[in-house]
């Protein structure tokens, strides 16, 4: 009998053992920085000539690893890897793939310190955001497991005399994931997790930004005796293999978490038929965010601008679901802005490694695409803090930086920036504060704060965006808790980690008979 599902409890980090327990691990894994990862297609390790130089944003010179790098030909390779491997997956009773699914989290709560740890040297996360990286993936692997038990059982169906009916959940075949860079693990496992539970096999192609988290779980998936080709590890650029991934005609669906550019692109291959094709592909996609975080008059103010700062500035605004605009009512603007300034200074910029509040950006790239926004800012809005670039630190930092009288048509108001930058938005009335909320293209979070229940109610109706939150912070979805995903260019609302989400990868069965 299985337990019901818990959150995997977060580390105390004021805990002496905890804090000790984390620096062991730290310097165990900064040992073993530099390493070589290799391929893993079938089971089988291919090291290529050519590889993929993982670094560590807070110390830019600093290798995290070398990882192989996938050619047109091991692309092909996985798939053909993962077409043999379904046949037999396929039929693995549901309950032997979940099991899977347990020992692999297991595993990894046992390597929480080792697992975060990793998180902090090659994403640059302090060691909070760190260790919810590490129990969201944990979550994952879990919850999906008892959802497939779920989905396993026998279904409700309206009884008709005469027939016996039965509806079951069957997999898809052979699926491409693509994760993103700023959950490494927490996304990618779950990404993962899902498709094979529900008895896909996967081809795995991890962000260039962080490939070797996702080595380090596909090994555990081979510790724990996951068959052969079920997940087939494969790093490599999107221009040169991603593309061929998502149009192949063995793929049958694609999983997808990133930016709006990347996730249209797919679906627009994905949508084109190819000869030998027997199916519409399905595409799973998160994309973007400019989420909001409204301010009424009513609201309790300190709380909204403890609220503003960590969802714009935790992991330096690198989440889809980080508040990038403070639309807050003219009554209150002054005292808003003033507080989320004043709470924004206080935060110390520094090394992941030293659990800094604020740590780097992910890379060179990000940094200067984050600096050209806060140029346009500046020209847009009013430097209220921040602004620079720290790059004699040794790594990719940005101090948090926030613009004052932002118009909402603005660029740095409508465009994701994806760093921190947080545009604050005069609005004259609560009614014209939920009006620009809904002033973009996106539609993933947002927030509301406010004491009378009659707008908050109103938001619920109007705020039109897949998670919504009421006097609390916009980032921190919580497995089972908060199904996540958006509305709009926010992508196709997958609510992942909610009962929704394995049926992505299934396809319903209806099997009638006259008795």
């Amino acid at each position: 009998m299985l337990r019901e599902f818990v959150n995997e409890p977060f580390l105390n980090l004021k805990d002496e053992l905890v804090i000790n327990n984390f620096k062991k691990a730290l310097a165990q894994v900064g040992e073993q920085l530099g390493q070589e990862y290799p391929l893993i297609i079938h089971g089988q390790e291919i090291y290529t000539e050519e590889k993929i130089t993982s670094l560590n944003p807070s110390l830019s010179n600093q290798v995290v690893g070398y990882v192989s790098k996938a050619s047109l030909e091991q692309a092909e390779l996985a798939l053909i890897s993962a077409e043999k491997a379904f046949s037999t997956w396929s039929k693995v009773s549901p309950q032997e793939r979940a099991g899977y699914l347990f020992k692999a989290a297991s595993l990894m709560r046992e390597r929480k310190y080792e697992l975060s740890s990793w998180l902090v040297y090659e994403a640059g996360k302090n060691w909070a955001e760190a260790d919810a990286d590490t129990a969201e993936a944990i979550d994952f692997l879990e919850f999906y497991g008892r959802e497939m038990y779920r989905l396993a059982a026998p279904q409700p169906l309206t009884k008709i005399a005469g027939e016996l009916n039965e509806l079951v959940y069957l997999p898809l075949g052979v699926g491409v994931v693509i994760p993103p860079w700023n959950f490494p693990l927490a996304i990618m496992a779950g990404m993962t997790a899902a498709a094979i539970v529900a008895g896909n096999t996967v081809v795995l192609k991890p962000a260039s930004n962080t490939p070797v988290v996702a080595a380090i779980f596909v090994n555990i998936l081979r510790e724990i005796g996951l068959p052969a080709g079920v997940v087939n590890y494969l790093p490599g650029s999107g221009g040169a293999i991603g593309d061929y991934l998502v149009s192949s005609p063995k793929t049958r669906f694609i999983n997808f978490t990133g930016s709006k550019e990347v996730g249209l692109r797919i679906n627009e291959l994905a949508a084109k038929t190819v000869p030998g094709q027997r199916h519409i592909k399905r595409v799973t996609a998160e994309m973007g965010g400019k989420d909001a975080i409204v301010v009424d008059s009513s609201a309790d103010l300190e709380a909204a601008a403890t609220a503003i700062v960590a969802s714009a500035f935790g992991f330096q605004g690198q989440k889809c679901s980080a508040c990038s605009r403070a639309i807050v009512v003219k009554d209150v603007y002054e005292q808003v802005v003033n507080l989320v300034v004043q709470k924004t200074a206080q935060l110390s910029i520094g090394p992941a490694v030293d659990n800094h509040p604020v740590g780097p950006v992910i890379d060179q790239g990000s940094l200067q695409r984050i600096k050209s926004y806060i140029e346009i800012g500046k020209k847009e809005g009013e430097l209220l803090l921040g602004g620079d670039t720290l790059e004699s630190m040794g790594g990719y930092y940005i101090q948090p930086t926030i613009f004052g009288h932002v118009s909402p048509d603005a660029v740095i108001a409508q465009e994701e920036i994806f760093g921190p930058v947080l545009a604050f938005i005069m609005a004259d009335d609560y009614n014209q504060a939920l009006e620009i909320a809904n002033n973009t293209e996106y539609g993933l979070t947002g927030a509301v704060f406010a004491q009378e229940r009659s707008k908050l109610e109103q938001a619920r109706k109007e705020f039109h965006v897949g998670n919504l939150y009421f006097n609390r912070k916009c980032t921190g979805a919580l497995v089972g808790v908060h199904p996540f995903g958006g509305f709009n260019m926010s992508g196709t609302d997958s609510k992942a980690g909610g009962r929704d989400y394995l049926l992505l990868f299934t396809q319903a069965k209806l099997v009638s008979e006259k008795l």
